[in-house]
């Protein structure tokens, strides 16, 4: 049986569609993806991402043993930064992409992805043998919601009374509310501006029937999360992120320091950045109104070359658009086909960012 987040019972009220996603039963769409994509490129929307998962660590060594785990480098990073980045196996495959605050002094809030809870979780305490931390899993105590777009910021502080206009990109700081301690981060992933707030199941409850009640928010599904976050260029693990897909095939080279003494994966990485990968990922553009779905053949000259990741119909830039894995040999501008069921459809290889904010 799958799980349910605290706030289950109010998406079955607001007549949500609820669909399985990485072990939970969560919203997919309230009214329409259109509509709550929208809301989120012009307005305000608020997703209940409370089945993320949450690792803390701590300790005189905390910081070590993240630097051991994580591709980017958080040494000397201040309290109140966020910091994204992978873990990944000693081939350079990835575990799982995270982002990463520093609460306190030898103290780093890790959020990971559903999906992944368990495997992060063991993975995390196997490797945490020898350093003088502690490991705490803490997704059963932490609910979280992201208030993404550009209204963010005003509905934050007018609705929720909780100060955020100087936070700046990537950064954090925790606050008590009602005796207990919540996290807000300057942080999303939609490319809009927002907040990403943690805190009890009773507060993230009593926050949504805050914003629901304002009228200046609209509910937004998973769905739009994926049509947002794929407009934005950002990666989804499973997709565009995976055991057999390291950060260097994936684009994702500046967030792996490779000047740190040593992490988990660096000498297959750094193979892999110096001497080039066979297959990387690329951002399609169709010259059609066809919609590419992950796993359809991508064609060059006739032959297949890799296969799409993820595609849609963008809403906001009324293209259809598509991230595939494919041989590294092509380059911006050469021209492919995606093979839609019994139909190929030309398109061309472009950047995998197809949505920039205003």
């Amino acid at each position: 049986m799958n799980k349910r987040t605290c706030l289950y019972d109010r998406h079955v009220a607001l007549g949500a569609l609820i669909q399985p996603f990485g072990g939970f039963d969560m919203p997919i769409q309230y009214t329409s993806i259109i509509e709550e994509h929208n809301a989120v490129r012009h307005h305000c929307g608020v997703f209940d991402v409370s089945h993320m998962g949450e690792i803390i660590v701590s300790g005189p060594e905390a910081e070590k043993f993240i630097n051991h785990i994580f591709t980017n480098d958080v040494t000397g990073m201040p309290v109140g930064r966020v910091m994204y980045g992978m873990m990944c196996q000693e081939d350079g495959g990835t575990i799982d992409d995270t982002c990463i605050c520093k609460t306190a002094p030898n103290r780093f809030f890790m959020t990971i992805n559903a999906a992944n809870i368990d495997k992060d979780n063991d993975w995390v305490r196997k490797q945490s043998e020898g350093f003088n931390i502690v490991v705490c899993y803490k997704s059963d105590y932490w609910n979280q919601l992201a208030i993404q777009g550009p209204e963010a910021e005003e509905v934050v502080e007018q609705v929720l009374h909780l100060p955020c206009h100087e936070l700046k990109y990537y950064t954090c700081k925790t606050l008590e509310r009602f005796d207990e301690t919540i996290l807000i981060s300057r942080t999303g992933y939609t490319g809009e501006d927002g907040f990403e707030v943690y805190g009890t199941a009773a507060y993230i409850r009593d926050t949504w029937d805050k914003l629901m009640a304002s009228g200046r928010v609209k509910p937004c599904g998973l769905g739009c999360r994926d049509t947002l976050r794929f407009e934005a260029g950002l990666p989804l693990y499973g997709d565009e992120l995976s055991a057999t897909i390291t950060p260097v095939m994936a684009g994702l080279s500046k967030f792996v320091k490779f000047d740190k003494p040593e992490f988990i994966g660096k000498e297959a990485l750094l193979r892999q950045k110096t001497e080039g990968v066979a297959q990387r990922l690329r951002g399609i553009e169709l010259k059609d109104k066809a919609v590419p779905r992950h796993g359809y053949p991508v064609l060059k000259d006739g032959q297949q070359v890799g296969e799409v990741t993820t595609g849609y119909r963008l809403i906001s830039v009324d293209k259809s658009c598509a991230v595939a894995l494919v041989d590294s040999s092509l380059q911006l501008g050469d021209e492919v086909e995606i093979q839609i069921r019994k139909k190929r459809f030309p398109g061309t290889i472009v950047k995998k960012r197809f949505y920039q904010r205003p």
